[in-house]
């Protein structure tokens, strides 16, 4: 644990002491190499049982597929946000990339974590440097008002979970994760309502449809580098604290499901609606992202091995894909100074092989065969379908919806007449590389999904 540890946080020394030269390249190698490190926790040779544990830190094959898609995702952080650091001052850019380390450092440790205690300091210390990214690095006025949705949103949320976990301390005497199971002190009623307490929290950070109104607009108002930890991995912790939470404590009666449950498929709907009258590029990548945790918070809920796998495989493949997206939606921002639909059309003119990276994101995102989203989506609506057979009629109806505002977003934004004025650069090869990035552990995992199935 501490082999890797060690090296991210002292990723935030180098930052503040590398030479302004290096800076962008050496942070950018260093953050590769600890990617590769990660790579060592894909295999794990003991299914079920931690890997590596001590007596604060452990990974499982739930938290390693989000560890090492943390660690994937840094260099790549550092790779879109150069064009964007180009005209701000070195001591700017030193701030940014220790922002970065720090935000990669507590994510790690959220992940890592067997106590509950620790757990929970980190999931809310991920929200200072997030919250620094948006308001200081953000591109419009509004980024103050985002930062403070997204801040009480979650801060508000997370405080009944704190109260539970201070009363369980209280009663059990510790909060490790792996002997919690085992206690009988707790009563119905007080299980209920911590239950309650903690999945809150959670469905806060998903965002459960209903508490998502923080996030359209901290994705809107983020810079690229936000947006892609955003969408790829701090949505992906609500999704990780419910597995953790309800392996642990279970309510003693199957009704306080069902309005979450819900209120999750009906987001499902609803998000893809809105999407379908979005002009706004980002925010209508940002409401997908509710609809595909929509998924994700009903196969939480409902707890079986089927819908945990393919809970796990869709955090990943939804963590890739919204990602590649708010690139892109990036690189045609940077370049056509709007995100406005309307105002993008026929890029397939100009810049064919972008036009191919918007065709493999946009198919991905409406989870077409062979993508894992496809299987991730499947083995949930299966899930769901042996719980209740009439959910099939709003995952079905949500499934479609998500394929029609998919092509819509790939029509609008690549085919149609060029407009008379429009003048882009081309694509830079770092750019081509950082989607390549994303792409290719894609395209590998459709060959073997059970590394990332939990």
């Amino acid at each position: 644990m501490l082999k890797i540890l060690i090296p991210t946080a002292m990723l935030a020394p180098s930052a503040l002491l590398l030479n302004n030269k290096t800076l962008l390249t050496m942070m950018t190698l260093y953050s590769m190499i600890l990617t590769m490190m990660s790579l060592q926790w894909l295999q794990n040779p003991m299914l079920l049982n931690s890997l590596f544990p001590n007596q604060y830190f452990a990974t499982d094959p739930i938290s390693s597929p989000l560890l090492i898609l943390s660690y994937w995702l840094l260099p790549m952080m550092i790779m879109a946000s150069q064009n964007h650091l180009k005209t701000e001052p070195y001591n700017q850019k030193r701030l940014f990339m220790l922002n970065l380390t720090l935000l990669q450092t507590s994510l790690a440790i959220c992940l890592l974590a067997t106590n509950l205690t620790l757990f929970y300091v980190a999931f809310e210390a991920t929200l200072i440097p997030t919250l620094i990214l948006i308001t200081r690095w953000g591109s419009q006025a509004e980024r103050l008002t985002a930062g403070t949705y997204f801040m009480f949103y979650t801060l508000v949320g997370s405080l009944p979970l704190l109260i539970s976990l201070l009363y369980m301390t209280n009663q059990l005497n510790h909060t490790n994760i792996t002997l919690i199971l085992t206690d009988p002190k707790l009563s119905n009623t007080t299980t209920n309502i911590m239950w309650t307490a903690c999945v809150l929290a959670f469905m806060v950070k998903m965002p459960l449809y209903g508490l998502h109104l923080w996030l359209p607009k901290a994705h809107v108002e983020a810079p690229i580098a936000g947006s892609m930890v955003l969408a790829a991995l701090l949505l992906k912790l609500g999704g990780y604290g419910m597995i953790r939470v309800s392996t642990m404590m279970t309510p003693s009666t199957s009704k306080l499901h069902y309005p979450l449950i819900t209120l999750a498929l009906w987001g499902l709907v609803m998000t893809g609606l809105i999407c379908l009258r979005q002009t706004d590029l980002k925010a209508l990548i940002a409401y997908s992202s509710v609809g595909h945790m929509g998924l994700v918070a009903a196969a939480s809920l409902i707890q079986t091995p089927w819908g945990i796998t393919g809970m796990m495989i869709l955090m990943i493949a939804h963590g890739l894909t919204s990602s590649m997206l708010f690139c892109l939606a990036n690189m045609l921002y940077e370049r056509t100074e709007t995100r406005t639909l309307i105002m993008m059309r026929g890029l397939q003119v100009i810049t064919p092989m972008m036009t191919f990276y918007w065709l493999a994101a946009s198919l991905s995102n409406m989870a077409l065969p062979p993508t894992i989203n496809l299987m991730g989506e499947l083995l949930i609506i299966v899930s769901l379908f042996n719980w209740n057979p009439t959910t099939i009629i709003l995952t079905g109806t949500g499934t479609v919806i998500t394929a029609i505002y998919s092509l819509y977003m790939f029509a609008a934004s690549q085919q149609g007449k060029l407009p008379k004025d429009m003048m882009m650069n081309p694509p830079h090869t770092r750019e081509y590389l950082l989607l390549t990035m994303h792409l290719l552990p894609m395209a590998l995992l459709m060959l073997n999904p059970q590394l990332i199935s939990g």
